[in-house]
């Protein structure tokens, strides 16, 4: 999931900080996300995470980052 935030804030030029603005969530909330120390956030956070960047959560989702995944890739 952090690498595709990652991916989205790139491509959308959003900062860690600006995410977390336009998301309406702590940015203490999207590192710990992206540094791996939350591997499993709820799906609030997650709808958050993407109306903040315009998307759905369909289209969060729909990246080769996850049809590629292997079950040991989940932790």
């Amino acid at each position: 999931m952090a690498k595709r935030l990652i991916e989205l804030m790139e491509q959308r030029n959003l900062s860690l900080n600006g995410l977390a603005r336009l998301a309406a969530v702590p940015p203490s909330t999207l590192k710990n996300i992206i540094y791996g120390k939350s591997k499993n956030p709820g799906v609030v956070t997650l709808k958050l995470l993407c109306d903040g960047m315009g998307i759905t959560i369909t289209e969060f989702f729909n990246s080769p980052l996850f049809s590629e995944l292997e079950i040991e890739d989940i932790d």
